[in-house]
């Protein structure tokens, strides 16, 4: 008979530790969102910010990623980590197209690159359980079977110790602050809609708030209104398109949710200090993007 053991926490090694010597990275972090993107000629990104942790995990192509007045190249099977609140935007090459996961993480905060903001880890020999695992993660996300959730925390957990395992990552965290539930909910869904017709009612609505509550909450939050964060969303978007296509400011208007033109513009000026015109012809008359 042959009988073989192996104690998960042996005695003599009851402090936890990673490959290296480091110790493993706390399990506390909580997934918020995921999803996959592949860059195509509609697919422009503007400087924005979260307010969690985001990680981007770059399944092929060759891309940059613009943090403040920095440039970081990226290229199949790295991972970048960006911190909350670092503002950042995605570039790609039209020849090697990008295409990558990215996962939002709530309740830790890295130490990551030099300065503390986001740095680029690559796994590697590592590369396939990894993505695996967010394969999985976006597969259990879009099907939603019994139990979804939790399978989606431990393949988490299962990804920051293959990070621990597989890189040079200083595994140190602490927590973040969270921004509050219905704050944070109302700013996703604005982000992702907010060219869509969206009032105040169906924003208190969406978070189950008085609509009084959540102005006072989310102004605290983020030092702007949920209207006023949906104005500059819009304004900040249709920069791209006065610079990058012909379109009338009627048609810019109508596509980003505006009331009419005479609004956006006026929108426009107060935020960015010229008329929208004026702003297409100063873009225009320096480098195309």
């Amino acid at each position: 008979m042959s009988n073989k053991r192996y104690d998960l926490f042996p005695k003599s090694t009851a402090a936890s530790h990673g490959a290296a010597g480091q110790e493993s990275p706390p399990l506390s972090a909580r997934l918020v969102y995921a999803s996959s993107a592949t860059y195509g000629p509609d697919w422009h990104s503007l400087p924005h910010t979260h307010d969690c942790i985001e990680l981007f995990y770059v399944v092929s192509g060759v891309g940059q990623f613009r943090m403040g007045g920095e440039l970081l190249a990226v290229a199949k099977g790295d991972l970048v980590i960006i911190n909350p609140h670092v503002e950042h935007t995605e570039l790609s090459l039209y020849s090697h197209p990008l295409e990558y996961i990215v996962l939002g993480v709530e309740g830790l905060q890295f130490t990551t690159g030099t300065n503390g903001q986001y740095g680029v880890y690559n796994f590697h020999g590592g590369q396939e359980a990894v993505l695996h695992i967010l394969q999985t993660i976006l597969q259990e996300l879009e099907q939603r079977p019994a139990g979804y959730q939790q399978m989606c925390q431990i393949l988490l957990d299962m990804l920051l110790l293959l990070l621990a395992r597989y890189t040079d990552f200083d595994s140190s965290a602490e927590p973040t602050r969270r921004a509050s539930k219905e704050c944070a909910i109302v700013k996703r869904y604005i982000d992702a809609n907010f060219k869509e017709n969206i009032s105040l009612d169906q924003l208190a609505e969406l978070a189950h708030v008085n609509k009084y509550y959540l102005v006072h909450s989310f102004s605290r939050e983020y030092q702007i209104s949920p209207i006023n964060y949906l104005i500059q969303r819009r304004v900040k978007e249709s920069c791209y398109l006065l610079s990058n296509t012909d379109h009338s400011l009627s048609q810019i208007s109508h596509t980003m949710g505006f009331s009419s033109p005479s609004y956006f513009s006026q929108s426009f000026r107060k935020l960015m200090g010229m008329s929208p015109m004026e702003y297409r012809k100063q873009s225009r008359g320096g480098p195309r993007r």
